[in-house]
């Protein structure tokens, strides 16, 4: 890539950052801090992506936690190799299929909606194949956040009180107290500035890190989300989180104009923007991005791409369809056949944004990680495990209730899952790891931030800035108020319904790290987060 890191189309708060020796790139200034203080210490960019991690979990409890889950993309520049790790769970033994065919949806809240947690056997997996530093170094700085307390920033306390508002209308029942008692205590809902800590918390972190994360399945942590899951009739229990084990996965990748592109497979629905590059990388673009015809022809793309894998993407086992037939080009060249010059209307879900952190780190050695960890919805699923603090994410929402569907709930089977780290190279050597959390947005925004650096030579901290738009459903879009007046007219006339919107949050949230030519690394991060890049 040859963009020109002094050139800046989209002005912003920041510009690109380089980092010789290391770096860490997230939404919240306290987690980068943390990472980077691990690559201080000797340790490397798998240490600096565990220790963010932990942080993350406490400092944007809005997005992620200990009760999440997380898919991690590590390259070891030694073994010019990368590895990928799955860490989502299963439905649980007795979350059983006839209980959900005569729904409508799947719950968003509650016990019906939470698989088994995969983000502690993510770190602990993490640390135990890479990691140079202890388990229990990488995980202080999140109990001291935790235990002693933390600034919330902007954008996590207007998440916060969305949540909170939302939980107070909908949590009338006994099980969604300790939701209130730990997030909301004396009956409020933090602000921007406050000081917050959670001693339970830091109690669980401390179990994690002396039991290297096998308290939450096999010992006293799991006991606690047993007892609380029977006290009000949950289906999971110990026996499902003993089963679990984070597996490590080969990625899948596309050619997209001669660098690759890699994500991880499904369950996860990284290969929507596989399969979107395939379909745009039969048009030419020219050098100009905002152009309606541009931005219509990556709608169209997307749009086709989400077709597919909202209908396919489930647990590997359980596909009806390849993944090599998905990505198959001479498939693409037959879906970019259905692209006209006016917008289509295929069959598909509804897109919307979710709670999810992104995190990326790089260190001297050239090792780097791409690391997405989620409570999905928020919160998640609105429990919380008394006196640990682990808020239970709900993925099990995106399981299907139809028993012809592929991605149909049933026991120890993995949903169809949003969160997508992602990664560059080019012939075999890493550029470097990136990603755009939120959801349904996520392949989106990637999608978006790709074609901006590759087709129109953005420099990293252009391409997360450049305005994006976002496919709702059907026609309808959604682009941010910052694109030009003459592309979003375009769009109306080419049959889109076109809202412009300035809540950049749904937008998407995203960072990226890139080796330097001259060395180090080139580093961007999110103006629609409190993002930030910590360098050394």
């Amino acid at each position: 890539m040859n963009f020109n890191v002094l050139e800046n189309r989209y002005p912003s708060i920041r510009n690109v950052m380089y980092a010789p020796r290391g770096a860490v790139a997230t939404s919240n200034p306290l987690a980068a801090q943390a990472g980077l203080d691990m690559i201080k210490k000797g340790g490397n960019a798998v240490d600096a992506a565990v220790a963010t991690a932990a942080a993350l979990s406490v400092v944007e409890p809005t997005s992620n936690g200990i009760g999440g889950d997380a898919y991690s993309q590590v390259w070891i520049e030694s073994e010019k190799k990368l590895y990928a790790l799955n860490s989502s769970g299963f439905a649980p033994e007795l979350m059983k299929s006839e209980n959900y065919k005569d729904m409508d949806k799947m719950p968003l809240y509650g016990f019906d909606a939470v698989t088994v947690p995969g983000i502690p056997a993510s770190w602990g997996e993490l640390n135990r194949k890479f990691g140079k530093l202890s388990l229990e170094e990488c995980l202080k700085p999140a109990i001291d956040y935790a235990e002693n307390g933390y600034i919330i920033y902007p954008n996590v306390a207007k998440l916060w009180r969305e949540s909170f508002d939302i939980y107070s209308k909908e949590f009338k029942t006994e099980e969604f107290e300790e939701w209130f008692r730990v997030f909301a205590p004396d009956g409020k809902c933090p602000e921007a500035g406050d000081m917050f800590k959670c001693k339970e918390q830091a109690e669980t972190l401390r179990e994690l890190a002396k039991t290297n994360c096998e308290s939450f399945y096999r010992g006293d942590l799991a006991d606690k989300i047993d007892s609380f899951s029977r006290r009000y009739n949950g289906a999971i229990r110990k026996s499902d989180l003993e089963k679990f084990r984070p597996e490590w996965v080969e990625p899948i990748k596309t050619d997209y104009r001669g660098y690759t592109i890699s994500e991880l497979p499904p369950n996860g629905h990284g290969i929507t923007v596989l399969m979107a590059l395939n379909i745009m990388e039969g048009f030419e673009t020219g050098n100009e991005r905002d152009t309606d015809i541009n931005i219509h022809r990556m709608i169209e793309s997307m749009k086709l791409a989400f077709s597919d894998s909202k209908k396919y993407v489930t647990d590997k086992n359980e596909m009806t369809v390849s993944v090599e037939a998905m990505l198959n080009k001479n498939y693409a060249s037959e879906r970019r056949k259905l692209i006209s010059e006016n917008a289509i209307y295929p069959k598909s879900g509804e897109p919307f944004c979710g709670g999810t952190v992104y995190l990326c780190t790089a260190d001297k050695d050239g090792n780097m990680v791409s690391h997405i960890q989620s409570n999905y919805m928020n919160f998640g699923s609105g429990l919380v495990v008394p006196e640990t603090g682990i808020a239970l994410h709900n993925r099990a929402n995106n399981f299907s209730t139809d028993p012809e569907h592929d991605n149909f709930v049933k026991p120890f089977k993995k949903p169809y899952h949003t969160i997508i780290p992602g990664f560059i190279l080019k012939d075999g050597e890493a550029i470097g790891p990136f990603g755009v959390m939120g959801a349904f947005m996520q392949p989106q925004g990637q999608f978006q931030v790709i074609t901006n650096l590759i087709d129109y030579n953005m420099n990293p901290q252009e391409a997360l800035d450049a305005p994006r738009w976002q496919w709702i459903d059907g026609m309808r879009i959604e682009v941010e108020s910052d694109m030009p007046q003459n592309v979003i007219d375009g769009l109306i006339k080419r049959n889109h319904d076109v809202k412009v919107v300035e809540n950049k949050i749904t937008m998407g949230r995203g960072q990226i790290i890139m080796k330097n030519k001259n060395g180090g690394y080139i580093c961007a991060t999110e103006k629609r987060c409190d993002g930030h890049v910590a360098v050394w």
